[in-house]
């Protein structure tokens, strides 16, 4: 999965106006408390395993959140206040733009777990296949954040 130079340039762009978030405690500069999200959903998408599972997650900037199974079912919740700080600090980490750029070998697993994990233009994502690879650390940061908060 690859993100173009243009799809990471402006990714960039887009999420800028809160890379002074990190040296003020996650707040930009001119506010008290973190409200600066990412201006673009994030989406996490994960697939395969013996079942055929078929999960969506998406997060709206706000932190409201919607996930959706492969039969159309789907619930909704609210980020609290931690997770959607954390989410808001690892959408703009630069490792993100980085690992979809990379080149992942094909897996030989079989009912593995596919994640994918879309932040505006920049697409990344991991096959869960522990002896072949590593997951790459922000996309994978990013998963069991969501993961564990819209269970």
């Amino acid at each position: 999965m690859r993100a173009t130079p243009v799809a990471a340039t402006l990714l960039a762009a887009l999420l800028t106006p809160l890379a002074g978030c990190a040296q003020n405690g996650g707040a930009p500069a001119s506010e008290g408390p973190a409200t600066a999200a990412p201006g673009v959903p994030v989406v996490l998408t994960k697939s395969g395993g013996i079942v055929g599972l078929q999960d969506t997650v998406t997060v709206q900037p706000d932190g409201r959140w919607t996930r959706v199974d492969r039969g159309g079912a789907s619930r909704t919740g609210q980020l609290s206040g931690a997770d959607l700080d954390r989410l808001r600090h690892l959408a703009t980490d630069p490792r993100l733009a980085a690992e979809a750029t990379a080149t992942v070998p094909a897996t030989m697993c079989a009912d593995a777990f596919s994640y994918q994990l879309t932040v505006g233009p920049t697409t990344t994502g991991y096959v869960d296949c522990p002896p072949q690879a590593t997951p790459p650390p922000a996309t994978a940061a990013v998963v069991d954040l969501l993961t564990r908060a819209t269970d």
